[in-house]
C-alpha cells in the first residue's frame, strides 16, 4: 500500500517545549492518521527526527509498503539521504532508530517549502499550545528506542537450509590397562 506522509517538528525556545507531527494520507488525499506528539523539552531538530520516527511507526501499523515523505527540514532530508553528515550524537542515535524502522519500506523522501507543509506544522503548534499529544488514529503502542534497535535473531540458514553449530565428540582411545602397583615386601627378606 502506498501512502503520502508530511512531517514537521518544532520547539519554542530551541531547546524548549516542542512537538513532532505527522499527517498520513492515501494517494487520493484521504487522511488515514495524524498526530501531534508533545515533547516537554527538545530542539527543533530532535522534534523533526521524532516526527519521522513516529510516521514510520504509524505507517507500519497501517500496513504501508511504499512511503512518499515530505518535510520542510532540509537538514533532516539531507541527513537521511546521506548527503550531510550527522555530527551530533543524539541525532545520530535517532537516525539509527529511523533507519531500522525504515528498512521494511520503500521510501521516497523530499524537501518541500514550509508553505507546502502546513498541516503537520499546524498540528505541531496545536500540541505545543495544549501541552499534550493529540490526533486522529494515533499510534496504538509507541515502542521504546531500545525495542526498535534490538538485534534480530541471527539468520542461521544457508541456501534456504537451517544450519547448526557442529558439535564433535572427542575420539575415545581405548583405556590403557594399567598394572596394579606391586605390594612392597614389608619384611625385606627377613
Amino acid at each position: 500500500m502506498k501512502i503520502k506522509i508530511n512531517i514537521d517538528g518544532g520547539s519554542r525556545g530551541n531547546p524548549g517545549p516542542g512537538a513532532a507531527a505527522y499527517v498520513i494520507c492515501s494517494p487520493e488525499g484521504k487522511i488515514l492518521a495524524q498526530e501531534g506528539h508533545f515533547m516537554p523539552h527538545c530542539t527543533n531538530n530532535q522534534a523533526e527526527y521524532t516526527a519521522l520516527k513516529l510516521a514510520l511507526i504509524k505507517a507500519g501499523e497501517l500496513g504501508a509498503t511504499e512511503l512518499f515523505i515530505q518535510s520542510d527540514s532540509l537538514l533532516l532530508v539531507k541527513q537521511y539521504l546521506g548527503e550531510y553528515k550527522i555530527k551530533h550524537p543524539d541525532l545520530a542515535a535517532r537516525m539509527a532508530v529511523i533507519r531500522k524502522l525504515a528498512a521494511r519500506f520503500t521510501i521516497h523522501i523530499q524537501h518541500v517549502l514550509r508553505h507546502l507543509n502546513k498541516a503537520p506544522d499546524a498540528l505541531a503548534n496545536k500540541a505545543m499550545d495544549a501541552k499534550q499529544s493529540l490526533g486522529f488514529n494515533p499510534i496504538v503502542r509507541l515502542p521504546q528506542d531500545g525495542e526498535i534497535l534490538t538485534p534480530s535473531a541471527p539468520d542461521n540458514s544457508v541456501n534456504g537450509v537451517e544450519v547448526k553449530p557442529v558439535v564433535r565428540q572427542e575420539a575415545r582411545t581405548p583405556a590403557k590397562k594399567t598394572k596394579a602397583p606391586e605390594q612392597p615386601d614389608l619384611f625385606g627378606g627377613f
